[in-house]
């Protein structure tokens, strides 16, 4: 089992940890974020630092520990930096554009994508001669972020051919041969 639930979180400058009951609710420069806690994970604030107990040594109890402590430094991480994530588009004709909220793409179907992005992700394309397109995504929430990144890439998943598609940047494909002759 992970041992990860029994590490303490250090609260950074600026950011405000509030308990209600089993509802967490933090606040920092980015934005706010709440988690609701469930089967019997206390949470307590001692030093600037967040630490979390679990009732008994159970399984479930154990995962919901590592868990909870997992979502719990993601948001502080979220509200104080923020999270982003990058996606590439490989393949010719295949272009990216946003018009604020919008993001227009060109994946090599007979019509153009148009997706609204939540309003708490910035959405930004970058199109560069000899390059790639890209689609830049940040917000101060984790989970937001992937799935919009995930949404955004099953349009046109990678093939593993010619690598041609939607991937994340610095994501490794499996490459398979063609045909041999």
């Amino acid at each position: 089992m992970s041992r990860i639930g029994n590490n303490p979180i250090t609260l950074p400058e600026g950011v405000t940890f509030e308990v209600n009951e089993n509802v967490v609710t933090i606040k920092g420069k980015l934005g706010e974020l709440s988690q609701e806690i469930k089967d019997g994970i206390t949470i307590k604030e001692e030093e600037g630092k967040v630490v979390l107990e679990r009732p008994s040594d159970s399984k479930n109890h154990k995962a919901k520990h590592g868990l909870y402590r997992a979502l719990l430094n993601n948001m502080i991480l979220g509200v104080s930096k923020g999270w982003t994530k990058e996606l590439e588009l490989v393949g010719v004709g295949y272009r990216a554009s946003n018009q604020g909220q919008v993001l227009e793409l060109a994946l090599g179907f007979s019509h153009n994508i148009v997706l609204d992005i939540a309003p708490e992700v910035k959405v930004e394309a970058v199109s560069e001669k000899g390059k790639n397109p890209r689609v830049k995504l940040t917000s101060f929430d984790k989970q937001l972020v992937g799935a919009v990144a995930a949404k955004i890439r099953s349009f046109r998943r990678p093939e593993p051919y010619k690598g041609k598609g939607v991937k994340f940047v610095g994501e490794i494909l499996r490459r398979k041969a063609g045909k041999s002759a």
